[in-house]
Order: C-alpha cells, then sequence, then structure tokens
C-alpha cells in the first residue's frame, strides 16, 4: 500500500520538505540561472529530483560515479554530462547516448578516456585540497597530451572543497580566492570555454569560475546550515521512539545506517540534544516530552551520503505524502 501521511511510512524514511525544497531551486535558479549552475546530483542521487532541477532552468549536471551519468543519460538528462572524477576504464561512457565530458589529471585518466570513447575531457586541477587533480603548473602539458589522443579539451576543473564548509565567511572567502588563482593560472595554459569549480558553501563567493557544482543546496544538512546560506533544511530522516528513559532521554530508531556521521552529530528537528548515534539507534534528549509511538525528524550534518543509505525519498507537505521519488543512481 502507498502511504498517503507520514505516519504511515516505515521508519526510519527519508523525508523532503516540499516547500523548502521548492524554496531552495527558486533561490539558487535566481542567484545562478542557467548555465551558471552545473548542478551535483551526488548530492541526491535522484533523477526525479535532477527533473526538477531541470525545470528550474538548469540543463548541465555534474556526476560523481559511471553509474550516475548512465542513469541521468537514460533518464534523458544527457544534454551536458560532467564526470568530475577520474576513471580509468570509460568504455561504459563511450556508448552513451549523451554528451559526457570526463575529468582527467593525467595520461593514465586521458589514456582511459580516448580508449572509452569519451570525446570531450576538463582538466583537473588541484587547487588546494588533497584529493584528484594536476598541479596547475602541469595543466597546460595534459591539455596537449589529451588533444594529441584526439580529445577535445573544453577548459578546467578545481574544487576549493577545503573552503567550502568553514564557518568563517572571511577565511572562506580568501581560502577560495586563492584556489581560484591557481585554477585561472592553469586555465591559461590549457584554453577552453569551461572553468568548473565550487559548491554549496562557495555558491556566492566564486565569482571566477564560469560555472558552479553545487549540489546540497537542493536538500541541506545540518553542518551547511551553520554558514547562514540563504537555503532552507528540506531533508530528514523520520524516526520513531521506540523507548524512554526516566533519566530523561528517549530512543528512535533511526542510526548510523540510515544518517553519515562523517561531518558530526545530527540535530533534532524542534530541538533535542543527541547523545548517541549507534547502528539502529539514536539516543536523544527532547526539548519537549514525548512518548513511545511519537516521531520526530532526524536532521542530517552531510546530506550526500546520507542519501545513498537509503532506497527512496518522500516529498511532504503538512504530513501529507505528495511523491515518492526513488534513488535511482545509488551504488556504483
Amino acid at each position: 500500500m502507498t502511504a498517503t501521511r507520514i505516519e504511515e511510512l516505515v521508519t526510519p524514511a527519508l523525508l523532503v520538505d516540499a516547500d523548502a525544497f521548492e524554496h531552495n531551486l527558486s533561490t539558487m535558479a535566481t542567484a545562478l540561472p542557467g548555465p551558471r549552475l552545473r548542478p551535483h546530483v551526488k548530492a541526491h542521487k535522484c533523477t526525479a529530483l535532477a527533473r526538477r532541477q531541470l525545470a528550474a532552468g538548469h540543463h548541465t549536471f555534474t556526476c560523481a560515479t559511471i553509474k550516475e551519468v548512465e542513469g541521468m543519460a537514460a533518464a534523458g538528462l544527457g544534454e551536458d554530462l560532467l564526470l568530475a572524477n577520474e576513471v580509468l576504464d570509460a568504455s561504459r561512457l563511450g556508448r552513451l547516448d549523451a554528451r559526457v565530458t570526463v575529468a582527467v589529471d593525467s595520461l593514465q585518466t586521458i589514456e582511459a578516456a580516448a580508449k572509452g570513447g569519451v570525446k570531450e575531457v576538463l582538466i583537473d586541477v588541484n587547487v588546494g585540497m588533497p584529493r584528484c587533480g594536476c598541479a596547475p603548473e602541469n595543466a597546460g602539458t595534459l591539455a596537449d597530451m589529451a588533444r594529441k589522443q584526439g580529445l577535445v579539451v573544453r577548459g578546467v576543473m578545481g574544487y576549493e572543497g577545503h573552503a567550502v564548509g568553514l564557518d568563517d565567511r572571511t577565511l572562506r572567502q580568501e581560502l577560495t580566492a586563492k584556489a581560484m588563482e591557481l585554477l585561472l593560472q592553469a586555465h591559461k595554459d590549457v584554453g577552453g570555454d569551461v572553468i568548473s569549480a565550487g559548491g554549496t558553501g562557495t555558491y556566492d563567493l566564486n565569482t571566477w569560475a564560469n560555472e558552479i557544482q553545487a549540489g546540497s543546496y537542493a536538500l541541506m544538512d545540518a553542518a551547511y546550515a551553520k554558514l547562514g546560506l540563504p537555503f532552507k533544511q528540506a531533508a530528514s530522516v523520520l524516526a520513531t521512539v521506540i523507548s524512554t528513559s526516566a533519566a530523561g532521554y528517549a530512543v528512535a530508531n533511526c542510526g548510523l545506517k540510515a544518517l553519515a556521521m562523517d561531518h558530526g552529530n545530527p540535530d533534532i528537528a524542534g530541538g533535542g540534544n543527541v547523545l548517541i548515534v549507534a547502528d539502529e539507534h539514536i539516543s536523544f534528549i527532547p526539548e519537549t516530552s514525548v512518548a513511545v509511538g511519537d516521531q520526530i525528524r532526524v536532521l542530517p550534518a552531510h546530506v550526500d551520503p546520507t542519501i545513498a543509505y537509503h532506497d527512496r525519498m518522500h516529498l511532504v507537505r503538512d504530513g501529507e505524502v505528495l511523491e515518492t521519488w526513488e534513488i535511482d543512481l545509488r551504488g556504483w
């Protein structure tokens, strides 16, 4: 039976507040219209949600995995897909009926793109976060290698991930400026029309990139909520109180297998102090008393990996389940 009210859902259940979600899409579309935003689908892994982003005017998308690219293409959302990740086997990508661009940062990843039938690449540049990306001074050489392999080099990308989540806006801006100085230096050597960077935490600070790869803005999480961004908390995990204690704490059926914890403890909507998050339980001191059988909403600290724990999300308003969307881009 399809649930029509959240009380009918099996918990833990992933909820999306419809009003907050629509506010977030509208706010971002105003700030970064059309090609200025390349939404990152790793944040939600859901083609139904991506269609809402398309309806808001965003026709290009960023992906983190080959499966995300394949799923977006199969859903008819393949107008311009960027796989912002290095891969050593691109054969599945070259067969897709979609425009696919792949990030490369080495001869090996360039050769993989060419062998796999991918036609376009971006040179991925390390701009300060110790992850993928070539040294800025090597970007031009890699671009030349790619062109010799018959690839079109569309430009550069770099992710200021070490800056996007910092509470101090001034420091966030300073580190973003330094990161983009490196990316622009590389772009001079590489050429191309695309300078791709950014995230939700720097969407309004990064004025150097001509497309921003923000993703979490659509659903938000407790970590980003601390930055004072104009986006609302849309995502929550619905849980049921299964035990209470005379010591003043309560326990709900939402734990590590329903929540990502890499950014710290989740928050409790309406207030409460989280004590312990275990495999299947969250113990918390509620701000107002709760009873066994009550439902609570738990706000994840990091939305992206939280989404990947769930099979579906429910779009809700005032307790009514409006739609249920499969999280169809999960896995690899």
